[in-house]
């Protein structure tokens, strides 16, 4: 016959047990990683929700004009470029045939409604200058004056909510060369 002690603690270990586990096995929103090629260490990892934004700044090596690439992820962590906005045609820019439409927005050259899959990607980060950075709900990551020259992957992936609940302790208030807006 169990000891009344020993019905205690299993029942307690229990009632703590079955929240983790369902905290474990229920979906709580996605993951971006941004992880270091060479190294495969990530360097910055940021929860997100499903079609939640995401925008890479920086300035044309030839022009040295601003540039904006706006990109979301979906339910399973595909990577989706959604819009790219520029002040002026550079090497490289420019509309591709079927995809999205072009808008004008004061000085800016805007090709919206993109949604074209990329799926993972590797950005070479470029010299400070050039300024690499990473902008999410609000802050800024500069990646070219903590990562120049450096290939850097951006992936995505659906994490459990306990992940989640985890990973939101741990988020970097500041990347070195970081700012919030």
């Amino acid at each position: 016959m169990p000891r009344p002690g020993s019905i205690i603690i299993v029942s307690l270990l229990g009632l703590v047990s079955l929240p983790l586990l369902a905290a474990w096995l229920v979906p709580g929103g996605l993951e971006l990683r941004l992880t270091l090629v060479k190294e495969e260490r990530p360097v910055l990892v940021l929860p997100l929700k499903p079609e939640e934004r995401f925008t890479i700044h920086y300035y044309h090596s030839v022009e040295n004009a601003p540039i904006w690439e706006e990109h979301s992820m979906d339910k399973n962590g595909k990577i989706y470029i959604e819009e790219e906005k520029y002040e002026k045609f550079g090497a490289g820019m420019g509309k591709m045939p079927g995809v999205g439409r072009m808008v004008k927005q004061g000085i800016y050259e805007v090709i919206t409604d993109m949604h074209m899959p990329v799926g993972d990607f590797i950005l070479r980060v470029g010299s400070p200058g050039v300024d690499h950075t990473l902008i999410w709900r609000n802050r800024r990551y500069n990646l070219s004056d903590t990562m120049a020259h450096k290939a850097v992957r951006f992936s995505g992936k659906p994490v459990s909510m306990l992940k989640q609940i985890w990973r939101s302790l741990w988020i970097p208030r500041k990347l070195a060369g970081s700012k919030d807006s």
